[in-house]
């Protein structure tokens, strides 16, 4: 039995790099719940597949649970919140927002390790240098929120700041739960790490790339020792390009009008996020 429209309850919207991947988590510890895993990315960037294909990748798990789905890119995709609202007008709504210097950085650090992109770091970040903005203008949160607030209405959304993952990660978990109606429940233990470690070690990019072709055969052994045993030996820790004052100070200057129109869209305090503003100052 295929799901329906109808039974998909909410969806996780992004950011990227702001602990989405642990609320997606700690929800699908939950016996209640069911979410689809990986990220579909339909409403954004996989959109001519249609609806029968996207229909497809929730299993019949899903009835009888609440039904949801967790995409990054539907936040900052223009064309995602439209798209969204008319195949699930009902649907609730769950953003997480992180400091968008930071947020903007640790993408930078993400494609950096990928070999994405150069260790020429003001290229990228610097917003009177990039010629490409994409790291810079997902951090432009409140004219992505502004498109799902109109359609949606304020009440459907849901917005969570990724510090208090950090600060307080039961009641970040409470406020998720209680928006999409499920009771309290103890935070999971498979789920306890709340971000990524970037100082973690990664297989160089120029060898996972030769690699590349081996990945559909050696995935069912991700997390077995022999598997790991082989990655341990040739990864190595990656030493980051620094964001360094200069560079922090014009990220903050080209946030700063967000970040306040933000603060009214949301009904959040962001007074921490100038509190890190006014660190390098």
């Amino acid at each position: 039995m295929t799901l329906q429209y109808s039974d998909i309850d909410f969806l996780i919207i992004g950011a990227g790099k702001s602990a989405t991947t642990w609320l997606q988590m700690q929800l699908q510890a939950d016996p209640a719940v069911y979410m689809v895993d990986p990220e579909l990315h339909y409403f954004s960037r996989e959109y001519e597949r249609g609806d029968d294909w996207y229909l497809s990748q929730f299993s019949e798990q899903g009835i009888g649970k609440l039904v949801g789905e967790k995409s990054n890119s539907y936040l900052d995709r223009p064309e995602a919140a439209a798209r969204i609202h008319a195949a699930l007008p009902h649907v609730k709504l769950i953003a997480q927002l992180r400091n968008p210097a930071d947020r903007a950085y640790s993408h930078y650090c993400m494609q950096f390790g990928r070999g994405e992109v150069g260790p020429d770091i003001e290229n990228y970040l610097d917003p009177a240098k990039c010629a490409d903005d994409r790291l810079l203008s997902i951090g432009n949160y409140a004219a992505h929120l502004r498109r799902f607030v109109e359609l949606f209405g304020r009440e459907k959304l849901l917005v969570l700041l990724y510090e208090n993952v950090a600060v307080d990660p039961e009641a970040q978990m409470a406020r998720a739960r209680a928006h999409l109606g499920l009771p309290a429940r103890p935070l999971a233990a498979s789920g306890a790490k709340k971000v990524k470690d970037k100082t973690a070690r990664h297989v160089p990019a120029n060898i996972g790339q030769r690699l590349s072709w081996m990945k559909p055969m050696v995935r069912p052994l991700r997390g077995t020792p022999p598997f790991e045993a082989v990655r341990n030996s040739i990864a190595r820790e990656i030493q980051y390009p620094s964001l360094g004052d200069k560079l922090r100070q014009k990220l903050n200057d080209h946030y700063a009008p967000s970040i306040e129109e933000l603060q009214e869209l949301s009904g959040e305090s962001l007074d921490h996020w100038y509190d890190r503003m006014s660190e390098t100052a």
